[in-house]
């Protein structure tokens, strides 16, 4: 790069430099074929040390010190016009140390080959005159612009004055940290604003392609209209009464064109109306006579009311007259059928009067039926007790009989009472049945309980983890929703339809990769632009339409793109080895750093080279930057910049150019996703213990019947003991009642012979 202060100023004149013969090696030359850029050793004199082409580029010098003093003395044919540069230094800006240029009055010219500086003279006098970096089509930010390694550049260009600046020196200063410009007019702090508008004072115009046209802005140019070139070039060269005048002209235009329009569209309209009036003529016609008869018809209905009331009184006429015949003739019936009206009036009479009679007669005979009946029942009720003293007679002589009977009966029990009483039952120890059964029961129900508690509590923590690291997949897709919503229903589309396409279709690297190490996460991300956090990963040129098609088309879903990637990762091999890597002071591959699919860091590798971009942890130091520009490695991010190294192998192995971006705080990957292996062993750890829990309460439910059984027995048993029990009792009392017989016995009085029938003996009292 060039570090001397060189000033290259165009001769003013076509003399002729046959007085040039015998140049002076200690002055650096000034023609079209000599170095254009020399560096100054310590002392100040020249070497040729820094060039950057080859040798074969470069001329022997034929003008003398001597020759560069009289271009800056000897007066020019030619004055510079207001606002024409008169100076431009850069000092420590993109690949310039320090350099002076001086242009002449007329065209000038700066000539040489690729990566040479030509365009950095252009940049520096955008940035220089107050414009942005945007009308430059390189980098973004103002803070790219200095030259690597150092913090500041600085831009001094001197115009041309007239009668309003006699004096117009800017100077600009950039400053890497924080992208800042400080703006300088004529050794005064000044701000931007104030430097833009001196430039338009002097019709300087950087924003108008067609008086500044940088090498990036070709394309934009080619693609202007004949309209934007015409306006451009009156902005370039025309006062600004002729812009306005033009612009009242095509506003003039746009009214005349507005005018003609509407005189076309009311001309065409009405046409079209006058011929559909005539058109329509005759259904007006018809719609008149159809209205006339319509009001007719409303006439005649209003007098139907008439007609009918004329029609009803004529049927009311006649009807009277034939109730005056029908009445006259119903008198003279009366008249003739009156003796035959009083006979039947008396037979209804007669009628009546038997009724009451009959009437009479039935209520007599009810009562008397009554009175039958219950002197009948009476009669039953004396026959059947009559009976029943004679079964009494009866039954007292049977039971005499059985008295005896069953007085031998009872001696046999009370016998077998006593061997029973003498032998009495083994007792039967209802708790002790109790404490055995129950016992064992209740301790393995309790040992199922602790396991169950200590396998649930197991559940509960590894539920517990399972949500700590859903938790972190759920954050990730919120954060997907909420930058690209479209990538996200796409997202959730294809996890619930992965069985439509014929290989699996991978998510966006947003939540299907994460960061091995949360050290990088600032280098990577800073390696991705905005959208390819957010590319598909298809399998298949198939899958690829397929999907694309079903997004765009059905799904409606504008923002979303998807990348087919057929080949593997083994496609992509870094550019030097591990050892050559960590002699330059990097550390690994951007690549080696991201954790996912094997598709997706294809795809990445293929998107963004990240097999073959380095980093590190720390910065380059300008040895390891020059190393590492003289190595195959292009692209490197370290921890605070990303080098990208651009190589022009037609010019030689030096023709190089480098770009320096700052890296990015980390905004997307700032948590990691879920680990998948642990959620899967989580997940088989939790189903584990829900089957050992489930195991365990079916063995406590068969314990429960076990347990209920087993009280269903004691309750048994105890209903055995208590009837046992309640016949001891029994029998007990049957035994108290055995021995009692005896005294009964002598105190029961003897039946007499003669005793009557109607008075049967008591032996059935002592009968137990």
């Amino acid at each position: 790069m060039p570090s001397a202060t060189t000033s290259l100023r165009r001769p003013h004149d076509d003399e002729s430099d046959d007085d040039q013969d015998s140049p002076d090696p200690s002055t650096p030359s000034t023609s079209g074929s000599s170095n254009k850029r020399a560096r100054l050793s310590l002392n100040g004199d020249a070497t040729p040390s820094s060039r950057i082409l080859p040798s074969r580029s470069y001329a022997t010098p034929r003008h003398h010190s001597s020759q560069v003093e009289s271009l800056h003395s000897r007066p020019s044919r030619k004055k510079h016009q207001p606002g024409s540069i008169l100076r431009v230094k850069l000092t420590d800006f993109v690949t310039y140390t320090a350099v002076e240029f001086s242009p002449g009055p007329s065209l000038n010219m700066v000539i040489g080959p690729n990566g040479t500086g030509k365009s950095t003279l252009v940049c520096a006098i955008c940035l220089g005159l107050g414009w942005g970096a945007q009308h430059l089509g390189r980098a973004k930010e103002v803070g790219e612009f200095v030259k690597h390694g150092c913090q500041e550049a600085i831009i001094e260009i001197e115009l041309a004055g007239d009668r309003v600046y006699p004096e117009a020196v800017i100077r600009c200063r950039i400053t890497r940290e924080g992208n800042k410009c400080a703006f300088y007019f004529n050794g005064s702090p000044s701000s931007k604003k104030e430097i833009l508008k001196v430039a338009r004072h002097f019709t300087i115009q950087i924003d108008n392609l067609c008086q500044f046209l940088p090498q990036d802005k070709v394309v934009e140019f080619a693609a202007m209209t004949p309209v934007e070139l015409l306006r451009s070039t009156q902005r370039a060269v025309a006062p600004q009464e002729m812009l306005d005048m033009h612009e009242e002209l095509k506003d003039l235009r746009k009214q005349q064109k507005i005018v003609e329009e509407r005189n076309a569209s009311g001309q065409e309209t009405l046409a079209s109306l006058e011929n559909k009036q005539r058109m329509q003529q005759a259904d007006v016609e018809r719609m008149r006579e159809r209205n006339d008869i319509q009001q007719r018809i409303k006439y005649l209905e209003k007098s139907r009311p008439i007609w009918h009331y004329r029609d009803a009184l004529k049927d009311f006429q006649l009807a009277k007259e034939k109730g005056k015949i029908v009445t006259a003739e119903l008198k003279n019936l009366q008249k003739e059928v009156e003796p035959a009206l009083r006979a039947v009036n008396a037979k209804q009479a007669y009628q009546e009067q038997i009724g009451q009679v009959v009437e009479e007669r039935k209520e007599t005979t009810v009562k008397v039926e009554k009175k039958a009946d219950n002197l009948d029942l009476k009669l039953k009720e004396l026959h059947e007790r009559s009976e029943g003293f004679v079964n009494e007679r009866h039954a007292e002589i049977e039971s005499g009989k059985k008295s005896k009977a069953e007085t031998v009966r009872l001696e046999g029990n009370i016998t077998r009472l006593k061997k029973q009483i003498d032998e009495p039952p083994p007792d039967l120890d209802v708790s002790a049945v109790n404490e055995k059964n129950g016992k064992d029961v209740q301790k393995r129900q309790g040992d199922n309980t602790r396991n169950g508690r200590q396998k649930s509590e197991q559940v509960h923590n590894a539920q517990r983890d399972l949500q700590n690291l859903e938790s972190q997949a759920g954050q990730r897709n919120k954060k997907l929703f909420t930058l690209a919503p479209d990538t996200f229903k796409a997202w959730e589309w294809l996890q619930k339809n992965q069985d439509k396409f014929e290989r699996k279709i991978y998510g966006p690297p947003l939540v299907e990769c994460s960061i091995k190490d949360p050290k990088w996460v600032n280098q990577i991300e800073s390696l991705f632009s905005d959208s390819q956090f957010f590319l598909f990963t298809s399998q298949s040129r198939e899958d690829f339409a397929k999907f694309t098609h079903i997004m765009h088309e059905e799904l409606k879903l504008s923002n979303v793109n998807t990348r087919p990637m057929t080949g593997g990762l083994d496609e992509f091999r870094p550019p030097v080895s591990m050892e050559e890597l960590r002699q330059y002071g990097l550390e690994g591959w951007a690549l080696d750093c991201i954790d996912g699919p094997e598709p997706v860091l294809a795809m990445l590798a293929y998107e963004l080279r990240l097999h073959a971009t380095a980093i590190s942890s720390r910065d380059s130091t300008p040895r390891e930057y020059d190393e590492i520009q003289r190595s195959a490695i292009d692209n490197w991010v370290t921890s605070k910049n990303i080098y990208r190294i651009i190589r022009r192998r037609e010019y030689g192995p030096s023709a190089t150019s480098a770009t320096v971006k700052p890296i990015r705080k980390a905004q997307k990957w700032t948590d990691q996703p879920v680990d998948m292996s642990a959620k899967q062993k989580l997940q088989e750890d939790i189903q584990g213990w829900t089957e050992e829990i489930a195991s365990l309460d079916q063995q406590n439910r068969e314990l429960q019947v076990e347990l209920i059984a087993i009280r269903e027995r004691i309750g048994d048993t105890k209903k055995q003991q208590a009837d046992l029990m309640k016949e001891k009792h029994e029998k007990q009392k049957l035994l108290g009642e055995y021995k009692a017989l005896p005294t009964k016995l002598g105190t029961q009085p003897l039946p007499p012979t003669n005793q009557s029938h109607t008075n049967p003996p008591k032996m059935h009292k002592s009968k137990s």
